[in-house]
Protein backbone atom coordinates (compact mmCIF):
# COMPACT_ATOMS: atom_id res chain seq x y z
CA UNK A 1 0.00 0.00 0.00
CA UNK A 2 1.35 3.48 -0.82
CA UNK A 3 0.41 7.06 0.21
CA UNK A 4 0.58 10.12 -1.88
CA UNK A 5 0.49 13.25 -1.11
CA UNK A 6 -1.33 15.75 -2.85
CA UNK A 7 -2.74 19.29 -3.40
CA UNK A 8 -6.13 17.88 -3.17
CA UNK A 9 -5.46 15.73 -0.19
CA UNK A 10 -3.80 12.05 1.03
CA UNK A 11 -4.53 9.27 -1.84
CA UNK A 12 -3.98 5.47 -0.65
CA UNK A 13 -3.35 3.43 -3.71
CA UNK A 14 -3.98 0.14 -2.99
CA UNK A 15 -3.81 -2.96 -5.81
CA UNK A 16 -3.82 0.37 -8.47
CA UNK A 17 -7.00 1.31 -7.03
CA UNK A 18 -6.98 4.97 -5.87
CA UNK A 19 -8.49 6.44 -2.26
CA UNK A 20 -8.64 10.11 -1.42
CA UNK A 21 -8.77 10.87 2.40
CA UNK A 22 -10.11 13.99 3.75
CA UNK A 23 -7.38 14.32 6.57
CA UNK A 24 -4.24 16.45 6.54
CA UNK A 25 -0.90 14.63 5.94
CA UNK A 26 0.71 15.73 8.92
CA UNK A 27 -1.80 13.78 11.07
CA UNK A 28 -2.04 10.79 8.68
CA UNK A 29 1.26 10.15 8.69
CA UNK A 30 2.50 10.35 12.40
CA UNK A 31 0.08 7.24 13.65
CA UNK A 32 1.96 3.95 14.47
CA UNK A 33 -0.96 2.10 13.04
CA UNK A 34 -1.00 4.23 9.76
CA UNK A 35 -1.23 0.75 7.98
CA UNK A 36 -4.57 -0.44 9.62
CA UNK A 37 -5.87 2.78 9.34
CA UNK A 38 -5.84 3.13 5.34
CA UNK A 39 -6.49 -0.36 5.07
CA UNK A 40 -9.78 0.31 6.90
CA UNK A 41 -10.70 3.49 4.74
CA UNK A 42 -9.96 1.76 1.45
CA UNK A 43 -13.01 -0.73 2.71
CA UNK A 44 -15.34 1.63 3.03
CA UNK A 45 -14.18 4.89 1.08
CA UNK A 46 -15.28 5.41 -2.98
CA UNK A 47 -12.59 4.75 -5.90
CA UNK A 48 -11.19 7.87 -7.77
CA UNK A 49 -9.46 8.28 -10.80
CA UNK A 50 -5.93 8.07 -11.44
CA UNK A 51 -5.75 11.63 -12.04
CA UNK A 52 -6.21 12.13 -8.04
CA UNK A 53 -2.47 11.79 -8.14
CA UNK A 54 -1.88 14.66 -9.72
CA UNK A 55 0.35 17.52 -8.30
CA UNK A 56 2.07 15.08 -5.66
CA UNK A 57 4.09 16.81 -3.06
CA UNK A 58 7.43 15.57 -1.00
CA UNK A 59 5.52 13.38 1.35
CA UNK A 60 6.75 15.24 4.55
CA UNK A 61 5.01 16.99 7.71
CA UNK A 62 5.39 20.64 7.35
CA UNK A 63 6.76 20.45 10.89
CA UNK A 64 8.93 17.36 10.37
CA UNK A 65 12.72 17.35 10.12
CA UNK A 66 14.54 15.29 7.63
CA UNK A 67 17.80 13.93 8.63
CA UNK A 68 20.25 11.43 7.27
CA UNK A 69 22.42 8.93 7.92
CA UNK A 70 26.41 9.00 6.11
CA UNK A 71 29.44 6.40 6.06
CA UNK A 72 26.96 2.75 6.03
CA UNK A 73 28.21 1.84 2.98
CA UNK A 74 31.56 0.77 2.59
CA UNK A 75 31.63 2.73 -1.29
CA UNK A 76 30.66 5.29 0.89
CA UNK A 77 33.66 5.30 3.03
CA UNK A 78 35.67 5.00 0.45
CA UNK A 79 34.14 8.21 -2.00
CA UNK A 80 34.72 10.19 1.14
CA UNK A 81 38.03 8.96 2.22
CA UNK A 82 38.70 10.32 -1.72
CA UNK A 83 37.37 13.59 -1.07
CA UNK A 84 39.12 14.80 2.09
CA UNK A 85 42.53 13.27 2.23
CA UNK A 86 44.58 16.27 1.18
CA UNK A 87 42.26 17.99 3.77
CA UNK A 88 43.94 15.21 6.26
CA UNK A 89 40.29 13.81 7.23
CA UNK A 90 40.22 10.50 5.86
CA UNK A 91 40.91 8.12 8.48
CA UNK A 92 37.92 9.92 10.27
CA UNK A 93 35.12 8.33 7.77
CA UNK A 94 37.01 4.71 8.32
CA UNK A 95 37.05 5.41 11.83
CA UNK A 96 32.85 5.62 12.04
CA UNK A 97 32.11 3.34 9.61
CA UNK A 98 34.03 0.63 12.32
CA UNK A 99 32.53 2.56 15.36
CA UNK A 100 29.10 1.67 17.31
CA UNK A 101 27.70 4.91 16.69
CA UNK A 102 26.69 5.93 13.60
CA UNK A 103 27.34 9.39 11.76
CA UNK A 104 23.70 11.45 11.80
CA UNK A 105 23.37 14.93 10.96
CA UNK A 106 20.27 17.34 10.43
CA UNK A 107 19.97 17.48 6.81
CA UNK A 108 16.64 19.74 6.39
CA UNK A 109 13.57 21.65 7.30
CA UNK A 110 10.28 20.81 5.12
CA UNK A 111 10.69 24.11 3.53
CA UNK A 112 14.25 23.06 1.80
CA UNK A 113 13.01 19.24 0.71
CA UNK A 114 10.97 19.40 -2.90
CA UNK A 115 9.18 16.26 -4.41
CA UNK A 116 9.53 14.42 -7.39
CA UNK A 117 9.62 16.00 -10.93
CA UNK A 118 10.64 19.26 -8.97
CA UNK A 119 14.04 21.16 -8.85
CA UNK A 120 17.28 20.48 -6.93
CA UNK A 121 19.97 22.99 -6.55
CA UNK A 122 23.52 22.67 -6.60
CA UNK A 123 24.89 25.20 -4.83
CA UNK A 124 27.00 28.09 -6.36
CA UNK A 125 30.26 28.36 -3.94
CA UNK A 126 30.82 24.55 -5.02
CA UNK A 127 32.34 22.90 -7.80
CA UNK A 128 32.34 19.09 -7.09
CA UNK A 129 28.55 17.90 -6.44
CA UNK A 130 26.45 14.59 -6.77
CA UNK A 131 23.63 13.50 -5.89
CA UNK A 132 23.59 10.34 -3.06
CA UNK A 133 20.16 8.10 -3.64
CA UNK A 134 19.20 6.84 -0.34
CA UNK A 135 16.29 4.60 1.07
CA UNK A 136 14.45 6.98 3.08
CA UNK A 137 12.63 6.00 6.46
CA UNK A 138 9.23 7.39 7.12
CA UNK A 139 9.33 7.60 11.25
CA UNK A 140 6.38 8.43 13.51
CA UNK A 141 7.33 10.44 17.15
CA UNK A 142 7.38 6.70 19.05
CA UNK A 143 10.01 5.58 16.74
CA UNK A 144 8.59 3.39 14.64
CA UNK A 145 9.05 2.96 11.14
CA UNK A 146 6.03 3.04 9.41
CA UNK A 147 7.03 2.94 5.84
CA UNK A 148 9.74 4.14 3.14
CA UNK A 149 10.34 6.30 0.68
CA UNK A 150 13.04 7.73 -1.91
CA UNK A 151 15.56 10.60 -1.20
CA UNK A 152 18.00 12.38 -2.73
CA UNK A 153 20.52 14.14 -0.35
CA UNK A 154 22.40 16.57 -2.77
CA UNK A 155 25.85 16.93 -1.29
CA UNK A 156 28.99 19.36 -2.48
CA UNK A 157 31.93 17.01 -2.09
CA UNK A 158 34.72 19.83 -2.93
CA UNK A 159 33.03 21.97 0.21
CA UNK A 160 32.71 19.05 2.64
CA UNK A 161 36.22 17.55 0.99
CA UNK A 162 38.16 20.88 1.92
CA UNK A 163 37.08 20.19 5.55
CA UNK A 164 34.68 17.60 7.13
CA UNK A 165 33.97 20.31 10.03
CA UNK A 166 31.91 22.12 6.84
CA UNK A 167 29.64 19.07 6.21
CA UNK A 168 26.33 21.45 7.47
CA UNK A 169 27.52 23.88 4.58
CA UNK A 170 27.95 20.86 1.72
CA UNK A 171 24.57 19.48 3.02
CA UNK A 172 21.98 21.64 3.55
CA UNK A 173 20.78 24.42 1.64
CA UNK A 174 17.73 25.40 -0.26
CA UNK A 175 16.82 22.54 -2.38
CA UNK A 176 19.52 20.44 -0.85
CA UNK A 177 17.18 17.49 -1.05
CA UNK A 178 14.20 15.48 -2.75
CA UNK A 179 12.02 12.87 -1.16
CA UNK A 180 9.48 10.95 -2.84
CA UNK A 181 6.99 10.17 -4.77
CA UNK A 182 4.89 8.59 -2.14
CA UNK A 183 5.44 6.62 1.06
CA UNK A 184 5.55 2.84 0.64
CA UNK A 185 3.91 1.35 3.58
CA UNK A 186 4.61 -1.63 5.60
CA UNK A 187 5.14 -3.60 8.68
CA UNK A 188 7.75 -5.60 7.91
CA UNK A 189 11.52 -5.22 6.93
CA UNK A 190 12.35 -4.82 3.43
CA UNK A 191 13.52 -7.82 1.35
CA UNK A 192 17.06 -7.28 1.95
CA UNK A 193 17.72 -8.11 -1.97
CA UNK A 194 15.97 -4.43 -2.61
CA UNK A 195 18.02 -2.51 -5.05
CA UNK A 196 18.24 1.02 -5.47
CA UNK A 197 19.18 2.44 -9.16
CA UNK A 198 20.54 5.84 -10.26
CA UNK A 199 20.59 7.13 -13.64
CA UNK A 200 21.89 10.95 -14.40
CA UNK A 201 21.16 12.15 -17.86
CA UNK A 202 22.21 15.63 -19.44
CA UNK A 203 21.17 16.21 -23.33
CA UNK A 204 18.44 13.07 -23.20
CA UNK A 205 22.16 10.65 -22.36
CA UNK A 206 23.15 8.68 -19.66
CA UNK A 207 26.54 9.59 -18.14
CA UNK A 208 26.74 8.64 -15.14
CA UNK A 209 24.22 5.17 -13.95
CA UNK A 210 24.75 2.53 -10.71
CA UNK A 211 22.75 0.24 -8.55
CA UNK A 212 23.10 -1.48 -5.19
CA UNK A 213 21.22 -3.91 -3.00
CA UNK A 214 20.16 -2.59 0.45
CA UNK A 215 22.03 -5.57 1.90
CA UNK A 216 25.32 -3.87 1.08
CA UNK A 217 23.81 -1.48 4.08
CA UNK A 218 26.24 -2.03 7.00
CA UNK A 219 23.68 -0.37 9.37
CA UNK A 220 20.12 -1.76 10.26
CA UNK A 221 17.24 0.64 9.50
CA UNK A 222 16.09 0.37 13.37
CA UNK A 223 19.77 0.82 15.03
CA UNK A 224 19.85 4.54 12.68
CA UNK A 225 16.22 5.61 14.16
CA UNK A 226 17.51 4.85 17.74
CA UNK A 227 20.80 7.21 17.82
CA UNK A 228 18.89 9.94 16.43
CA UNK A 229 15.72 9.25 18.58
CA UNK A 230 18.47 8.89 21.75
CA UNK A 231 18.27 12.03 22.81
CA UNK A 232 16.38 13.84 20.66
CA UNK A 233 11.90 14.52 20.48
CA UNK A 234 10.00 14.50 17.27
CA UNK A 235 6.66 15.47 17.95
CA UNK A 236 5.45 15.18 14.49
CA UNK A 237 7.86 12.28 13.47
CA UNK A 238 10.32 12.71 11.04
CA UNK A 239 12.09 11.30 8.27
CA UNK A 240 15.58 9.39 7.94
CA UNK A 241 17.70 9.24 4.70
CA UNK A 242 20.12 5.57 5.60
CA UNK A 243 22.97 6.68 3.44
CA UNK A 244 24.07 5.73 -0.30
CA UNK A 245 26.16 3.17 -1.63
CA UNK A 246 26.22 4.85 -5.04
CA UNK A 247 28.93 7.60 -5.26
CA UNK A 248 30.36 8.89 -8.66
CA UNK A 249 33.99 9.19 -9.06
CA UNK A 250 35.72 12.14 -9.24
CA UNK A 251 35.74 12.94 -12.64
CA UNK A 252 31.72 13.19 -11.85
CA UNK A 253 29.84 16.66 -11.37
CA UNK A 254 26.01 17.40 -11.47
CA UNK A 255 25.46 20.49 -14.13
CA UNK A 256 22.21 22.66 -14.61
CA UNK A 257 20.09 20.78 -16.21
CA UNK A 258 20.93 17.27 -15.13
CA UNK A 259 17.67 15.00 -14.94
CA UNK A 260 18.63 12.99 -12.14
CA UNK A 261 16.11 9.20 -11.58
CA UNK A 262 16.16 7.07 -8.51
CA UNK A 263 14.18 3.99 -8.30
CA UNK A 264 13.53 1.50 -5.49
CA UNK A 265 12.16 -1.95 -5.79
CA UNK A 266 8.72 -1.33 -4.96
CA UNK A 267 8.53 1.86 -3.35
CA UNK A 268 8.48 4.17 -6.80
CA UNK A 269 10.86 6.89 -9.05
CA UNK A 270 11.99 9.66 -7.44
CA UNK A 271 12.89 12.33 -10.82
CA UNK A 272 14.15 15.86 -9.67
CA UNK A 273 16.34 18.20 -12.56
CA UNK A 274 19.15 20.31 -11.27
CA UNK A 275 18.08 23.83 -11.49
Amino acid sequence: MKLFKTKAGVVIEQANQFYLVDESWDTFINNDDVLAKATALVAKLPKVDASAIKDVLAPMGSNQELWACGVTYYRSMVGRQEESKAAGGADFYSKVYEAERPECFFKSSFHRVVGSNDYVRIRKDSTWDVPEPELTLVVTSSGKIIGYTVGNDMSSRSIEGQNPLYLPQAKTYDGCAAVGPCVYLTNEPLDPNTTIHLVIKRNAAVVFEGTIAISQMKRTPQELVSFIYREASFPHGCLIMTGTGIVPGSDFTLQSNDEISISIQGIGELVNTVK
